[in-house]
């Protein structure tokens, strides 16, 4: 079984070990075909606290290590230009 991935953008790194990233899911209007884009925030965990504000990650399902964090940091994709 393939191990799940998305891509996200870092929206807070203030936690010990793990970030918020925020994936966007854009598709079609089913009735009047705008684009409608759904927003969801998802809990990382970043074990050496490489991640930043405005990062864009990739992140790899995992077994749950807390209520909410089920997911943990691949690969950090590109760097923020934002100075933390």
């Amino acid at each position: 079984m393939p191990v799940k991935e998305k891509i996200g953008i870092v929206v807070s790194d203030k936690m010990d070990k793990t970030v918020v990233i925020k994936v966007e899911n854009r598709y079609p209007h089913p009735i009047y075909g705008k684009t409608v884009v759904k927003t969801r925030k998802y809990l990382v965990h970043d074990e050496n606290s490489e991640c930043n504000i405005g990062d864009q990650i990739l992140v790899q399902e995992c077994r749950p290590l807390s209520r909410r964090k089920r997911w943990t940091l691949a690969k950090v994709l590109s760097k923020s230009s934002l100075i933390s």
